[in-house]
């Protein structure tokens, strides 16, 4: 199979140094706009592999996201998401990124590039053939992300990938692959634009449809969400008021002693209502 790096390719722009600013924001706009059309063409590969977490985690298995740069950062981010939104332990969903923490922030310098340190990282959160790892790589050609995936597969261990260009390397690698091809980017090579966005598109569909069939969800709402602030508190009375038709500062008691909007509703339809 052939394998063309459409995410390397030449803009479909060219003098961006000569658009005023109105032309610069209208034509990235364009492109963005392609960018759910391109995720709605894999949707059958993104239902594949979200078959498979659903799987690996209602038997007790973890998602594990691996990666570098931006594509590393946005699996961090939807990682780090979910404790919070759903109220799964942190362990659940484990973002990682080639450098470590320091590289959420500052780059790296040739991280990427290592094609043992990825298994490494695995192994420090005890990797098992009961979890599911899923490499992301905008090119699909990062040897991090790469070669960990092979070590994967030859331990077992289920493998996805979300990667934005077709029959790449990192495809070739995983058993359940999607390829979200966006095409070139606005300033040629910069795959933090559309390939960024159609990653964390697509990362927001794998977690979010998996936390719903997991149960994490009533109706639509985030009832196991964690209550950290003073906005999340009242999104949660609020939700007791809709649920049991009962007023606020029912609501309000009732969510401070039970904690958990989930909680709060089961001991209020059993007859404990304070």
């Amino acid at each position: 199979m052939s394998f063309i790096k459409t995410t390397e390719q030449d803009s479909n722009y060219n003098h961006l140094e000569q658009m005023n600013l109105t032309e610069l924001l209208t034509n990235i706009n364009s492109e963005d706009k392609t960018v759910a059309y391109a995720v709605e063409k894999s949707l059958p590969q993104i239902t594949t592999l979200t078959h498979q977490i659903v799987k690996k985690l209602q038997n007790g298995g973890r998602l594990f996201y691996i990666g570098a740069g931006t594509s590393g950062r946005l699996g961090i981010l939807d990682a780090s998401e979910c404790p919070p939104t759903f109220g799964v332990p942190h362990e659940l969903v484990v973002g990682l990124i080639a450098g470590g923490d320091i590289a959420i922030r500052k780059a790296v310098e040739n991280a990427e590039d290592s094609t043992t340190q990825g298994w490494l990282d695995l192994k420090e959160h005890q990797i098992s053939k009961k979890d599911i790892v899923i490499g992301i790589a905008a090119s699909g050609t990062t040897p991090y992300v790469i070669a960990t995936l092979e070590k994967c597969n030859q331990n077992n261990i289920a493998t996805g990938c979300i990667t934005c260009n077709q029959n790449s390397p990192l495809s070739q690698v995983s058993k359940f692959p999607i390829e979200v091809v966006v095409g070139p980017e606005f300033v040629t090579g910069s795959s933090r634009m559309k390939a960024g966005t159609a990653q964390k598109m697509v990362l927001n569909m794998l977690t979010t449809s998996t936390m719903v069939l997991l149960g994490k969800v009533k109706g639509n709402k985030m009832v196991d969400m964690q209550l950290s602030n003073d906005k999340l508190v009242d999104r949660g009375i609020k939700m007791l008021v809709k649920e049991l038709q009962i007023e606020y500062t029912v609501a309000s008691k009732l969510l401070a002693t039970h904690k958990n909007v989930r909680t709060a509703i089961l001991n209020y339809k059993n007859g404990r209502k304070s």
